[in-house]
């Protein structure tokens, strides 16, 4: 059955946001940790990268949970709503009521900073990290920094503006509030204080994300144990098999190294 077939369960929030999820099921007497998978920017979990995740997470017995951030997806709520603090307290949400025990988190462009984020804020609950095109503080260097003056000056002014998506037909909402609270969690200016494992791939050719933000990530983490794949001929989505096998080999690394 395709790993999308079935309705998603939802999880209740005391805001009454209902938060869309799937699950594997973690095989009798697998000690591997879990896996939890954090998509990107107005992306959702039945996207290629969640589904095949999903589906190896199947095959090898491993649990893995997936869901849809509010207002992406599935999930309740209006898209225009979110922030990277908001995003970030779903996570935190589907961390703690659903999953148990060692977690490793696989973060997709924006997933890739809300998991360095949730791995700040349980650090005891995270047994290694794995970046897709990581795009830690992308609201204030790659939208505002990129902005045009006449553009910020809208932004400010009617508190949201529209820019049109290679990856979707309606254009994407920016709000102000969203560059606003992007402020208050960017990472990329001082030191990380993470000590976990952590494993990022980039495409070099991504027309989304620089490639060296991967290396400005490494080396701000605090933990030694970093590993930088550049992918020459990689876009922003490493949706590709060969892509997908890398993301595949870093987990299994990090699920054999955890004791």
């Amino acid at each position: 059955m395709s790993p999308n077939a079935a309705p998603p369960e939802s999880l209740p929030l005391p805001d009454g946001t209902r938060l869309a999820y799937r699950r594997v099921a973690v095989r009798a007497g697998d000690a591997r940790p879990g896996i939890v998978f954090l998509s990107g920017f107005a992306s959702d979990m039945t996207g290629t990268k969640g589904t095949a995740l999903a589906a190896w997470a199947q095959e090898r017995g491993q649990a893995l949970l997936r869901f849809d951030y509010s207002g992406h997806g599935q999930s309740s709520g209006a898209f225009r709503d979110g922030t990277i603090g908001r995003w970030t307290a779903d996570a935190l949400a589907v961390l703690d009521q659903l999953t148990n025990g060692p977690q490793i988190l696989v973060g997709s462009s924006m997933g890739g900073w809300i998991m360095l984020l949730v791995a700040l804020a349980r650090p005891n609950r995270i047994a290694g990290l794995v970046g897709i095109a990581a795009a830690p503080d992308f609201t204030e260097d790659l939208m505002w920094g990129a902005m045009p003056p006449e553009m910020r000056a809208h932004l400010l002014a009617d508190g949201i503006v529209h820019e049109p998506s290679q990856y979707q037909d309606a254009p994407l909402e920016i709000t102000r509030a969203l560059i606003e609270d992007g402020r208050r969690h960017l990472l990329l200016r001082g030191d990380i204080e993470i000590h976990c494992p952590v494993r990022l791939l980039h495409g070099m050719v991504d027309p989304d994300v620089p490639w060296e933000t991967a290396l400005r990530l490494s080396g701000r983490l605090a933990t030694a144990d970093v590993t930088v794949t550049l992918i020459k001929d990689g876009d922003h989505r490493l949706s590709r098999d060969r892509d997908l096998q890398r993301v595949f080999d870093a987990i299994d690394e990090l699920s054999r190294q955890t004791p």
